[in-house]
């Protein structure tokens, strides 16, 4: 079966049309098919009681099991906060030069630090980590360019401060991977 472009898998329900917009944004910046799908599986298994969030690690594994070969990337798109074992918390997570990567958006609400509620900055936060993740999984490492989606977010104010666009170096270098490892069948 021929790869058919990126797949964005959104699970839960996300307001408005967030999720088309995000969907158009990487079709635009890595100018391939972006196919979007709905998946209503149930999060329990990947819920951490003593931390009260989900297992990133375990939610990558399980998104890149269930669309292996399918498509040429799979990114998860979640509601839920996430960690991994050595961090309180992510944006997002990728498998480097892999298939797959997640995003969430819990922590990119305003409303998380006690802010008025912004959709537009929400949709700007959460398309930069979509972007920047799959930006991981086609052999990107983070930058030092301040405005590159690649370059490393801690905190949302550093996800604040960069575009959602590569810098030109880390553009060529996604290009080159793209042409070197990914063929068509």
């Amino acid at each position: 079966m021929d790869q058919q472009g990126i797949l964005l898998v959104s699970h839960g329900h996300f307001d408005g049309d967030l999720v088309d917009k995000i969907t158009y944004d990487v079709k635009i910046e890595f100018q391939m098919p972006v196919q979007l799908e709905e998946n209503h599986m149930d999060l329990t298994d990947y819920y951490d009681p003593k931390r009260r969030q989900y297992d990133g690690n375990q939610l990558l594994k399980m998104l890149d099991s269930l669309h292996e070969n399918q498509y040429i990337r799979t990114m998860g798109l979640f509601r839920v906060d996430l960690f991994i074992p050595i961090l309180t918390f992510i944006f997002g997570q990728a498998i480097f030069k892999g298939n797959s990567g997640i995003a969430s958006f819990y922590r990119l609400r305003n409303e998380q630090y006690g802010m008025p509620k912004d959709d537009f900055l929400l949709y700007d936060r959460f398309r930069k980590v979509v972007i920047h993740e799959l930006g991981h999984t086609f052999g990107l490492v983070h930058c030092f360019v301040p405005s590159c989606v690649m370059r490393s977010s801690t905190y949302v104010e550093d996800i604040d401060q960069k575009k959602h666009h590569f810098c030109s170096r880390c553009r060529s270098e996604m290009s080159l991977f793209i042409n070197h490892s990914i063929k068509p069948h």
